[in-house]
């Protein structure tokens, strides 16, 4: 694939803007439910963006970095923070679960996808930016 094609499973259209939104209802469910948890926004704050530092990962080439960076930003590991915090005493493995299911809807609702291997820009989101 050259840089100048569109992956194949790049999703447009109305089914785009759905998954958008999709994004901003997850967004603002983790958010209220974090609120509901009493953490204190601090904690929220301080967290929120730490989930795109997986973005060092692309210092191992693209194919590593689009890995770690799905990894990240996928929500298989905060359900499961958020599950295995309903069943732990204290709400901190529950309000860093929430968190991280926050940014991963903050990221959806602006359009950010998971990543493909072939580049950075090239998400099942958005088609890529660079020519």
């Amino acid at each position: 694939m050259t840089s100048m094609q569109i992956p194949p499973a790049v999703v447009t259209g109305l089914p785009n803007l759905v998954l958008r939104a999709e994004g901003a209802m997850l967004l603002a469910a983790a958010v209220a439910g974090y609120a509901q948890a009493g953490a204190g926004w601090g904690l929220f704050a301080l967290l929120f963006l730490v989930p795109d530092v997986l973005m060092l990962g692309y210092l191992g080439g693209p194919r590593l970095g689009a890995a770690i960076y799905n990894v990240g930003h996928s929500t298989i590991l905060p359900f499961g923070m958020i599950g295995l915090g309903l069943m732990l005493p204290g709400t901190a493995v529950f309000a860093v679960g929430l968190i991280w299911m926050a940014h991963v809807g903050f990221d959806r609702a602006l359009g950010y996808g998971l990543k493909y291997a072939t580049g950075f820009k090239q998400t099942h989101l958005s088609a890529p930016l660079v020519p």
